[in-house]
Formats: structure tokens, sequence, C-alpha cells
């Protein structure tokens, strides 16, 4: 039991107040930048629960067997710290920086994570280690014993977990919304409840994961190992998946798209209580619903679906140009490669929606004046879409909401930008000659050329 010395409720931490943390990490800095007197910071089995570490720099410090418990940490600089065995439960990380840190047997229950950098982190597991019901690590009696990485119940809204390494560590209950796991290793992790709305699995390795419960609405999952996973209810409807994997039988234990029985007849009688609905000013007929359809492939051109209820729609290849959709729900929607040239989407929300490879070519998606009179409008919101690759030559996305949407490589040429949103999008390679940017905002947009 030599490697589990120095851990353990045998060796009660040590409660540090924060000027005796502040004359480390002055050490601590001195030593990241090769100056006199430096000395690495050890902070190993300390107690630092509480205190207020926001924007420090521990990198590389050990802080193996650390109590930080409701410890606030925004914005920390953590890269490649050792964090072995660390209690992080309530700990507010929220944008810190944790590459590559080791975070084996670490419990980050209830922690907040939001907009961290996890690139490569370690969450497997730890040995010779546990928690017991109060949150105190105790040496196991058994040297084959393990501790298992817990982050149950935490927030890791739009965090990059890219190739991290998760095996086995508990997830349940988790906020996962719009998090980059790219390449990520959850195999044989316990992902029960977990919200993975609009996150990246391109390429991640589920599995033997148990995913039952999960919400993976949005999701892309395309090139994700899904061997043996368990999706018994999870949500996959809007999720971004191969055709092979479609084709698996663990995924039709999930809940997917539906299909109509007579598509033609079915969307025929749809479409005319909707059109009554319209021009009865809602007094008859009936709104369209078609949320998690599978129309993918139809053709649909000139459809009139003007406010309707189309979220987590599958109409990936659908034809629907000319289409009349202004002020639809279209969030979470699949409409890769669809064919929505010329189409009048103003007002239209395709949050969250993948349009990867699509048709926009000359579409309406500027606003829409509600009260002519009162001057109110409703602005298209794209934030956070999937637009890479697609085509919006002459599109007019005048005060567009595209903060986080992904236009790499999308042709803009003569689009129309004017004062519209794009705060944090991906414009990467995307063709913006003769397009309009005035007073647009750009802030933190990537690959947008001064």
């Amino acid at each position: 039991m030599s490697s589990a010395q120095g851990f353990g409720s045998n060796s009660p931490r040590t409660k540090l107040t924060q000027s005796q943390l502040n004359a480390i990490l002055l050490r601590h800095q001195a030593f990241r930048k090769s100056q006199p007197g430096g000395v690495r910071a050890n902070l190993k089995m300390r107690d630092l629960s509480h205190l207020d570490l926001s924007g420090i720099d521990l990198s590389d410090a050990d802080l193996s067997g650390a109590k930080l418990f409701s410890a606030r940490l925004t914005g920390a600089n953590l890269a490649n710290a050792n964090l072995y065995a660390a209690d992080l439960r309530l700990a507010n990380l929220e944008k810190a920086d944790m590459r590559r840190a080791d975070l084996r047997g670490a419990c980050l229950r209830g922690a907040v994570l939001s907009e961290a950098t996890l690139v490569e982190v370690d969450l497997r597991d730890g040995t010779l280690l546990h928690y017991d019901s109060s949150g105190e690590m105790y040496a196991h009696e058994y040297e084959d014993s393990v501790l298992t990485s817990e982050l149950t119940a935490a927030t890791i809204r739009g965090a990059d977990l890219s190739r991290a390494k998760i095996a086995n560590a508990f997830v349940m209950q988790t906020d996962l919304t719009d998090a980059i796991l790219r390449g990520t290793k959850f195999m044989r992790a316990n992902l029960t409840g977990s919200n993975l709305t609009g996150c990246d699995l391109t390429d991640a390795d589920l599995t033997e994961a148990n995913l039952s419960g999960a919400r993976l609405s949005g999701a892309v999952m395309t090139g994700c190992a899904i061997n043996r996973t368990n999706f018994s209810g999870a949500t996959l409807i809007g999720a971004i998946l191969d055709a092979a994997q479609l084709r698996s039988p663990n995924i039709q234990a999930a809940v997917l798209a539906k299909t109509l029985e007579n598509p033609d007849d079915d969307l025929r009688d749809i479409l005319v209580e909707h059109l009554s609905w319209i021009d009865s000013g809602g007094k008859a007929g009936k709104r369209a619903d078609l949320s998690a359809l599978d129309l993918s492939g139809r053709k649909l051109d000139g459809i009139n679906l003007s406010a309707a209820i189309l979220q987590c729609i599958a109409l990936r290849g659908a034809t629907l140009t000319g289409a009349a959709m202004a002020i639809a729900d279209l969030s979470l929607a699949d409409m890769r490669k669809a064919d929505l040239s010329n189409a009048d989407l103003r007002g239209v929300n395709f949050e969250r929606a993948t349009l990867t490879g699509a048709n926009l070519t000359g579409v309406q998606l500027g606003p829409v004046h509600i009260q002519t009179m009162s001057g109110h409008i409703w602005r298209a919101n794209l934030q956070r879409a999937r637009l890479g690759m697609a085509l919006l030559c002459k599109a007019d996305l005048r005060k567009a909401n595209l903060a986080g949407a992904n236009l790499a490589g999308a042709d803009l040429t003569g689009a129309d930008l004017s004062e519209a949103d794009l705060t944090g999008a991906d414009l990467t390679g995307a063709v913006l000659d003769g397009a309009t940017l005035d007073q647009a905002i750009v802030e933190e947009a990537i690959g947008l050329q001064g």
C-alpha cells in the first residue's frame, strides 16, 4: 500500500489560508518563469475549500488529493496539473484551462466546467483510493481496488473535452450541452440521464457506455463507435448519425425520428389544416407540427410551412426550393444537403440545426416586422447552427443571430450580413467576396480576415 501513502483519512489535509496560498503561488509564478527562488507549487493533500483561485496559474502544480470543495477557479490555468483523486465537488471551473490535467479518480460532482478547456484530460480510474459518504478519501484494503472518476450532476456546457479519457467514469445527470467531445474516450462510462444536446461526438468512442435516458438531439455522432452501447430510452431525434450507425441493433432501443404511414396523404391533410390556420389567423384549422418526423429526400418545393413547428425534423437531402417557412421553428433539424434555394426563411429558428452542404442560395433570412407601428422585429436565429460548406450566395442575413455558428468553407458571395451577430462564429475558409458586413458584430469570430 506504499503507493497510497499521503492519502486518506489517516493523513488529514492541512487547511491553507488565502495568504499562505498567495505565498505559494508567488513562488510557483517565479518557478514558471525560471526566476530565482521559484518553487513548483506542492499542494498535495492541502485543503483549499471555498478559496478564491480565479485566474491563477497553477499549471504543472501538484494538487493530488487536494480538497477544493466549492473553490472558485474561474479562468484558472491548471494545464498539466496533477489533480489525481482531488475533491472538486461544487467547484467553479468555468472557462478554466485544464488541458492534459491528470484527473484520474477525481470527484467533480456538481462542479461547473462550462466553456472550460479539458482537451486530453485523463479522467480514468484512479487506484487504491475511494470516497466515503461525506466525501473524505480513504485507502482501500485491496490493491486491485479503484477510485472511479465522477462528473455526476456537473455542468459542462460548451466545454472542450476533445480526446479526453473518460473510460469507466460516472457522468450521470450531467449537462454536456454543446460540448466538444471529438475523439473522446467514453468506453464503459455511465452517462445515464445526461444532456448531450448539440454536442460534437465526432470519432468519439462510446463502446459499452451506458447512455440510457440521455438526450442527444442535434448531437453529431459521425464516426462515433457505438459497439454494445446502451441507448435504452435515449433521445436520438435530430442526432446526426452515419448510415451504418442507423443499422446498428442497439440504436433501435433509442427514441428515433418517426415516419408517416402514408406520407403523401398525411402531409396533404396537415398542410390543408395549416393553410386554414394561417388564413384565419389561428381561428380555424390547425398549426402544422412535424417535429421529430423523418422526411429526408422528399420533394417539398414551394411548400408553405410559415410559423410551423418543425423541431428535430429530418429533411436530409430534401428539396424545398421557394418554400415559405418564415418564423418556423427548425431548431435541431437535420437538413444536410437540403435544397432551400430562394426560400422565405425570415425570422426562422435554426438554432443548433445542421445544414452542412445545404443550398441556401438567395434565401431570405432577414428579420420579420411583427408590428409595423411599434417597430418590433423577429430576427432569424442561427445560433450554433452548422452551415459548413453551405451555399449562401446572395442570401439576405440582415440582423441574423449567427453567434457560435459554423460557417467554415461556406460560400457567402454577395450575402448581406449587415448588423448580423457573428460573435464566436467560425468562418474559416468561408468565401466572402462581395459580402456586406456593415455594423456586423464580429467579436471573437474565427477566420474572418480584417
